[in-house]
């Protein structure tokens, strides 16, 4: 299999990048910086370029089996600031994308989209994916319209599109820049000695998922023929007060929280129902919470002793 992993320097999709080596599938990269975190392969072709440019995306796309397209150029906390600009660096975009997989009769991509916004608050739980689409946040928004035009343009133009509506992954080589991620971001600051802030009182649920659990449906996703809709998460809740104990047992440290006052735009509470994913791909959640954190925490502590 010769893939395509758009965003394949970031968080996902270098989890991604080296599970797809692993199973011996020839791999191409484009994204627009290079990898933090790890040197370059020289086995992988990576492209820089631009989303937007239509042009390096058709090139990028010459002689590719399957698209995985993991970029997003905004998040949930900050993409009501800009829709617009939410709108057009990712819904745009991402339509300029299927343009140009029809041209070159390219029909098969995995498309990472959230579970954790795209439902918006849910009326019941585990949320499966049947549940009716409210999103309260651009991020959200703007998912929901690139899933509708995947679909679109497989009723016309035989496109075979697979939609992960991924949770809230998390694990090493993620960043920890305060807007996205809250275990890494509380993992970074109790290294550097802050203290955690939590928006509300604590009790906001999500589900997460490991890094190495995500991945692993997205390669076995591009690997079938299947299309559709899958949650891909661990299928359980967590609340960010319960995420702050685990660290403390880890760590063993006592963690300082700043209460601040709640935002409307987070959803309050939500777990995926991932049978779907499960029946479809024979995939099952492996890691706990616990030993992800743990794995999380290993590896900050140990790229925090090489700075």
């Amino acid at each position: 299999m010769r893939a395509l992993v758009l965003g394949g320097n970031g968080f996902i999709g270098s989890h991604l990048v080296d599970l797809l080596l692993q199973r011996g599938h020839r791999v191409r990269v484009f994204d627009r910086s290079p990898n933090r975190y790890q040197a370059p392969y020289p086995e992988v072709d990576y492209r820089l370029g631009q989303f937007g440019d239509s042009a390096e995306i058709a090139e990028a796309l010459q002689d590719i089996d399957v698209v995985f397209h993991l970029i997003s150029t905004s998040v949930p906390s900050t993409s009501n600031l800009d829709p617009v600009a939410d709108i057009n660096g990712n819904l745009v975009g991402t339509v300029q994308l299927l343009q140009q997989m029809v041209k070159l009769g390219l029909k098969r991509i995995v498309y990472l989209s959230s579970g954790g916004t795209v439902y918006g608050n849910p009326t019941l739980e585990p949320v499966p994916e049947t549940h009716p689409l409210h999103p309260i946040c651009s991020y959200g928004v703007v998912k929901v319209a690139i899933e509708n035009y995947l679909f679109m343009f497989q009723q016309l133009h035989g496109l075979l599109p697979t939609v992960l509506r991924a949770s809230n992954p998390f694990g090493p080589r993620q960043g920890h820049i305060g807007v996205q991620g809250v275990i890494p971001t509380f993992l970074a600051r109790l290294v550097q000695g802050d203290r955690l802030q939590i928006w509300g009182d604590g009790s906001v649920v999500r589900d997460y998922i490991y890094i190495a659990d995500l991945v692993d449906l997205a390669m076995l996703a591009g690997e079938s023929s299947a299309t559709g809709v899958f949650n891909a998460g661990s299928g359980s809740g967590c609340s960010l007060n319960e995420i702050v104990r685990v660290i403390e047992r880890i760590s063993g440290r006592t963690v300082p929280v700043d209460y601040l006052p709640g935002r409307a735009f987070d959803v309050r509470e939500i777990t995926l129902d991932v049978r779907s994913a499960k029946a479809a791909f024979g995939w099952q959640p492996r890691t706990s919470i616990d030993e992800g954190i743990r794995r999380h925490w290993d590896w900050l502590q140990t790229i925090s002793a090489h700075q």
